[in-house]
């Protein structure tokens, strides 16, 4: 019988706290341009639904207009999931209105979804000192590196048919400032402003930062890839996945990421030279690489769609 850990050992916090100047800059710049919004869309992660979103938005951005909240990378998740997903939001986080994008597939059906809905509710909406405004402008928020500039470039070819106008990339923190005004539709006439990923100053506890960490929020060397990897180890067997052994070449589970990390360098064959104290050099299993690879792995799916905040919807 296998003797999993019931719970993951407390780290060091100061490992998961990123925020860095231009995030803080980014907040207030976010402020000063409300005036100038009708609608704010804010973009996370299917993977990680309640973990991680900054509450900051919710009392200095979200809350005073109207807010629609899009759930990206729903490909990685499973569809059954999202009755369940957005009760749970609905009900504890007071989030009226949920929409789960792929934002690598054109013909997503929750793409179709955002701009007719920002519409009616912009409609709906006492739009104050913008009454007289014929344009509509969206501000797209969210923490780093959940697909907003993704979300920008998949509106704009849809509504424009023209390339991306925003940068992409799977660093997360690509975007530094609050960007000009990106027109995405003609008819009616729609701007959207691009924003930085902004995280929490302090992150409220080292799970929700190393969930934050597994889905690429977190910059993975600041927080150290086998700490993520062996984060990413404690959920598996958590829920009995055990896909990772012949991802790993292992033949039986184990608790031990230092196990789990020699076994897959030598299952992909990455060595790594060390120098001994009295010169000698040791070819060792490559152990930094072995959990890239791992992460790797579970970020494209090898493990199956996992719901990492399934343990948060009761």
């Amino acid at each position: 019988m296998n003797h999993f850990r019931a719970s993951f050992p407390v780290v060091n916090r100061e490992l998961l706290n990123w925020f860095p100047g231009h995030m803080g800059k980014g907040m207030k710049q976010m402020q000063q341009k409300l005036k100038q919004v009708d609608c704010v869309i804010e973009v996370h992660d299917a993977r990680i639904p309640l973990s991680g979103r900054n509450s900051e938005f919710r009392h200095t951005i979200s809350g005073i207009k109207p807010h629609i909240l899009v759930l990206n990378k729903k490909d990685l998740i499973e569809k059954r999931t999202r009755p369940s997903i957005v009760s749970r939001l609905q009900e504890r986080e007071d989030v009226q209105h949920v929409v789960f994008t792929n934002c690598k597939q054109q013909t997503c059906d929750g793409i179709r979804k955002v701009m007719p809905l920002a519409q009616d509710l912009i409609l709906s909406s006492n739009r104050f000192n913008r009454a007289d405004q014929k344009e509509y402008c969206i501000m797209i928020i969210g923490v780093p590196n959940v697909g907003k500039s993704s979300l920008i470039n998949v509106l704009r070819n849809r509504h424009l048919n023209r390339k991306g106008a925003s940068q992409v990339g799977a660093i997360a923190g690509i975007t530094r400032s609050v960007l000009n005004k990106i027109k995405i539709c003609e008819d009616p006439l729609v701007f959207l402003l691009d924003t930085p990923g902004i995280l929490k100053p302090n992150i409220a506890d080292t799970e929700t930062g190393l969930r934050l960490a597994l889905v690429s929020c977190l910059q993975d060397h600041l927080v150290g890839e086998e700490l993520i990897a062996d984060y990413l180890l404690y959920l598996l067997n958590k829920s009995e996945n055990f896909r990772y052994l012949e991802f790993m070449g292992m033949t039986k589970p184990s608790d031990s990421i230092a196990e789990v990390l020699i076994a897959g360098a030598q299952h992909i064959n990455k060595t790594t030279r060390i120098r001994n104290y009295d010169g000698t050099m040791v070819i060792r299993p490559d152990i930094q690489l072995a959990a890239r690879y791992m992460i790797k792995g579970f970020r494209t799916g090898a493990f199956g769609k996992i719901l990492i905040d399934a343990d948060k919807l009761g």
